[in-house]
């Protein structure tokens, strides 16, 4: 990742609205939610969320994919692992034993939700 596209990540997420759009999208990953799912579940006007989304599309964090008569929008998930790996590159000056603990607070980000801890059982 360059530090354009980097910056503009992060322009993109300096927004509240945008920042918790883009919270829910990673939430719902990998069905994503329908524009209009978004804008009643952020209590924003439809309009105001189309801009907010079209922010987030340019900055390169989500996707759009039209399904019938929606668009449903995704956070793109290569994205976000970019954008961490960009910030923690050169992390403690190659001295991995600093940035084990940073490494270890975002390991249990993806813990299963009991339904899929019981499905993963029984398959």
């Amino acid at each position: 990742m360059e530090s354009e596209q980097a910056i503009l990540a992060f322009a993109a997420l300096a927004q509240s609205t945008r920042l918790d759009v883009f919270r829910l999208l990673i939430e719902h990953e990998p069905e994503g939610l329908p524009a209009g799912d978004i804008a009643r579940h952020m209590a924003v006007p439809h309009n105001t969320m189309s801009t907010h989304l079209a922010v987030l599309t340019r900055a390169g964090l989500i996707e759009a994919e039209r399904h019938s008569r929606s668009i449903i929008y995704r956070a793109k998930l290569d994205a976000v692992r970019e954008l961490a790996g960009y910030l923690v590159k050169d992390c403690c000056g190659g001295r991995p034993e600093i940035c084990a603990p940073l490494i270890a607070d975002l390991t249990p980000c993806c813990t299963p939700r009991n339904g899929a801890i019981k499905e993963a059982a029984h398959d």
